[in-house]
């Protein structure tokens, strides 16, 4: 089975997860996107190592990748605080 982008998907979700705990941590929010984005890249390196099926071969992209969803996380957000706060 392929589940190559799934991980990424997982990526993100791991990432969020954190991102809650760091915030009821009482870290400053200011600090997310940057836990979001590290844990992510350091992710998506292991990836690579431990998911044959992960959609990168190489460390570059797998780390880059890994970012980015990372990164998705803090987006996806606030995405969900800015619709919160149309209703």
């Amino acid at each position: 089975m392929d589940f190559g982008f799934t991980a990424v998907a997982g990526i993100t979700v791991i990432c969020y997860l954190f991102a809650q705990i760091a915030k009821a941590a009482g870290l400053k929010k200011k600090w997310l996107p940057v836990i979001c984005g590290s844990l992510g890249g350091c992710l998506g390196f292991l990836a690579i190592f431990l998911m044959p099926e992960f959609p990168a071969k190489d460390f570059i992209s797998g780390t880059a990748i890994g970012i980015v969803s990372g990164l998705a996380a803090t987006g996806a957000n606030q995405v969900y605080k800015q619709i919160g706060k149309e209703c």
